[in-house]
């Protein structure tokens, strides 16, 4: 296998070679599953673990490898199986706040040079949610574009892609369908040889037909959504990466019911540039947008440069990380006790331990 056709780069070799170990060897990890790994390395692909110092030192998930990852390996060649020993550092990541209450950190995918965020043109497409899906992907490193599915069952599609072009200003939002297989040679132009694009979006929203119609394959399953919701079920369950027979490393994902933020708030920024470049004109540079005179986002709402719908949803994301932050905040001072109590353990250990004579 050539690792350029799967992504590598000077960025990854220089990373690589820093490790200073000359009997590894550099993979990607194509699949995770209940930590054994699909990866593919230049001697072909190989099922493999985490080696017990990688799994050791993990202070969470996100310090696993996951789908897209770049890893250093030793194999066993003999048995088609390798162990991984690092995991490279990642040029980008889609991260979420894993499911329920547990404040951890959980990577979709990694190494991706564009987010294809598909939505569904039916029943279930939300502009709260796709704000919620931008936020994250700049956060990601990514670049971000938007492709709206099924064209095919949309009555009026240019006024549908208007309204999701002012929630992502600046941002390519592409019409396409992959049942009549339109817009496709759109899509294509964000596929490059050697880069890596991925697909994220809810159930239902046809990732799999879109993923089906570039590899020319039906390599993934296909359900039909609800009628009464648009809601579908989850056909993808786990992050695969694919090679395109055009060229170019694709990453298939779970659909998410569910997509908590995690980390600061550039991605926020980024999502709702509109209202930050307005709060730049406040009268005062701490303004909270309250009771504050001479405040332009105010003014903006007034004027309906921005929807209140727009702001409410602002607020709600921005609140969401305040929420985080502290959590994150929280955790990691818990952290650090269990850390220094630990290593009290340990010294007073040492110092119970009879002295050789």
């Amino acid at each position: 296998m050539d690792l350029n056709e799967l992504g590598w780069d000077d960025y990854f070799s220089e990373r690589f070679e820093a490790l200073s170990q000359s009997d590894f060897l550099p993979a990607r990890v194509l699949m995770g599953k209940a930590h054994t790994y699909s990866i593919s390395a230049a001697t072909g692909e190989l099922s493999a673990k985490v080696s017990g110092r990688l799994a050791h030192d993990a202070e969470g998930k996100q310090d696993f490898p996951a789908v897209g990852d770049w890893v250093a390996i030793k194999t066993r060649e003999a048995e088609q199986k390798a162990v991984i020993h690092a995991i490279l550092p990642r040029k980008s990541a889609f991260i979420r706040k894993e499911a329920g209450k547990k404040t951890e950190a959980q990577v979709i995918a990694a190494n991706i040079d564009t987010i294809f965020l598909v939505c569904g043109l039916d029943g279930d497409l939300n502009p709260g949610r796709i704000e919620r899906y931008l936020t994250v992907a700049w956060e990601s490193g990514a670049n971000p574009v938007v492709l709206l599915n099924k064209t095919d069952i949309c009555v009026d599609v240019a006024n549908a892609t208007k309204a999701i072009e002012s929630l992502a200003p600046g941002i390519p939002v592409l019409p396409v369908s992959a049942i009549e297989n339109v817009g496709i040679d759109g899509l294509q132009t964000y596929i490059r040889s050697g880069e890596t694009v991925a697909f994220l979006g809810s159930s239902g929203v046809g990732k799999s037909s879109l993923v089906n119609v570039l590899l020319g394959t039906e390599k993934q399953l296909v359900r039909k959504v609800r009628e009464d919701d648009s809601r579908g079920r989850h056909t993808t369950t786990h992050g695969e990466l694919f090679l395109l027979p055009k060229g170019g490393i694709l990453i298939d994902t779970p659909g998410l019911r569910e997509l908590q933020l995690w980390n600061d708030d550039k991605g926020l920024s980024r999502a709702f540039d509109d209202i930050e470049e307005l709060s730049n004109g406040c009268r005062f540079k701490n303004c909270q947008h309250d009771t504050e005179p001479d405040c332009a986002v105010r003014q903006g709402l007034d004027d309906g440069v921005i929807t209140n719908r727009r702001w409410q949803s602002y607020l709600k994301l921005k609140k969401e990380l305040s929420y985080v932050a502290s959590r994150q905040d929280e955790r990691g001072k818990l952290t650090e006790k269990k850390r220094k109590k630990d290593l009290a353990m340990h010294i007073k250990r040492v110092k119970k331990r009879p002295r050789k004579i």
